[in-house]
């Protein structure tokens, strides 16, 4: 079973409370797991970002939800119960408790509502499908679309560039990476190499205690087994152990599969991790807007 979204949590979760007991998160997490038949694979499941579980994120919205419109009430730290106004929405006997069913209390509505310049101006909780994502994956999903988009971009004048040009690239990115000491040293060994099947040797780390053999090409077309055996001919032909093969096409299947039966060492770069590093080290980007994610601290209220 698929992880539920965060609405259809809301009326298991109500369920759960009605005993008038006081529930812990912890403890509410397990029992909707079990109600949902969630597997562990599930369970482990983490949003984009990695920060947190997709589901805990879900029940927490859920809850938030619930108590904005005035359904739950908190007790002490990481604990909380139904109120009244939860029991009588129960007694209706619902077959859905959703966002639209709380914008019918007038909790809710006050809570959705911020006031700028003396004007009422309406929070858009909601997204596609009266909002199906928490706030957390709707955020962080659209940050990977825009990423994505940016990979592309940044591939596509990748794949224009001059070979000098692209080799220039590689070294500012491995240098970037902790890579061939200087910008300086690394640029005199990419594409000095001459030798078949390799592009450029680099510093291992600042120090040169190890170098690391590259092949950077900006191929159009898969790149299969065969150019590997090439790369790996030419590693061993320089008694080298270590290889970047860094390309902006792609990996065939048997490429991908393909292990040195000797002790040498691949790392395979194709043209999306590429441009991903590039984001991730900040190399021919820049940043245009910093969003910072807060929640309470919980600690501050100790007294809880």
């Amino acid at each position: 079973m698929s992880i539920p979204d965060f609405q259809s949590l809301m009326l298991p979760l109500l369920k759960f409370c009605s005993d008038e007991q006081e529930h812990s998160t912890k403890d509410t997490i397990n029992y909707l797991s079990k109600q949902f038949n969630l597997s562990e694979n599930e369970l482990s499941q983490l949003l984009p970002s990695g920060t947190q579980y997709v589901f805990y994120n879900r029940v927490f919205w859920a809850k938030a939800h619930l108590k904005m419109a005035g359904l739950f009430e908190n007790t002490k730290r990481a604990h909380f119960k139904i109120t009244q106004s939860g029991l009588n929405l129960l007694k209706t006997n619902p077959s859905l408790v959703n966002l639209r069913t709380l914008k019918t209390y007038p909790e809710y509505i006050e809570h959705t509502k911020t006031h700028k310049k003396d004007k009422i101006e309406k929070l858009e909780i909601e997204t596609e499908n009266d909002s199906e994502l928490t706030p957390e994956e709707s955020l962080e999903y659209s940050y990977q679309k825009i990423r994505k988009s940016l990979a592309q971009d940044l591939l596509s004048k990748i794949k224009n560039l001059s070979p000098s040009f692209f080799e220039k690239l590689v070294v500012e990115l491995l240098v970037k990476m902790g890579y061939g000491g200087s910008i300086t040293d690394a640029g005199k060994a990419i594409g000095r190499s001459g030798d078949e099947g390799i592009d450029g040797i680099i510093k291992e780390d600042k120090l040169g205690l190890d170098v690391i053999y590259i092949q950077a090409k900006r191929w159009q077309g898969v790149v299969g087994r065969p150019e590997l055996q090439k790369f790996v001919g030419a590693l061993a032909g320089q008694g080298a152990k270590k290889g970047i093969f860094i390309t902006t096409s792609f990996f065939s299947k048997d490429a991908l599969d393909y292990t040195p039966k000797n002790e040498t060492k691949i790392v395979l770069i194709d043209g999306e991790q590429l441009a991903q590093y590039m984001i991730d080290f900040d190399l021919a980007v820049s940043t245009i807007s910093t969003y910072q994610i807060k929640k309470i601290d919980l600690d501050y209220f100790g007294e809880e």
